[in-house]
């Protein structure tokens, strides 16, 4: 009878064990890869929520140019003399020049050739 015991207490206790080491798994994920997306996406909600007519912003596809208008989910970007381009606002990865703040985006001075 004591046997009996003693196996439901080591099988609870091997339970516990794979259930604690579950939950650090869990955990060491949510921090390494879902806690910073997260700050990520914000960063670049607030980004685009901030951005104006003027700012001189960088799309994901690699084209530079300056806001011209905003709408609500559509951008506006003067790219030219008389050349103007309608993009998602999606597609704004940050800012450039001197206003960008800390959006953590590119400054002039790293776009552009190598001297």
């Amino acid at each position: 009878m004591t046997e009996f015991f003693a196996q439901g207490a080591a099988g609870a206790n091997s339970m516990l064990s794979t259930l604690l080491m579950f939950g650090a798994m869990f955990a060491i994920v949510y921090f390494i890869l879902i806690r910073p997306q997260q700050k990520q996406q914000k960063k670049h909600q607030a980004l685009l929520a901030g951005i104006k007519k003027g700012d001189e912003v960088i799309l994901s596809s690699g084209i530079i140019g300056k806001i011209y208008a905003v709408e609500e989910r559509i951008v506006v970007l003067e790219i030219g003399e008389k050349t103007k381009l309608k993009v998602l606002k999606q597609a704004v990865t940050g800012l450039v020049g001197p206003n960008e703040g800390e959006t953590g985006t590119t400054s002039k001075k790293e776009i552009g050739p190598a001297a």
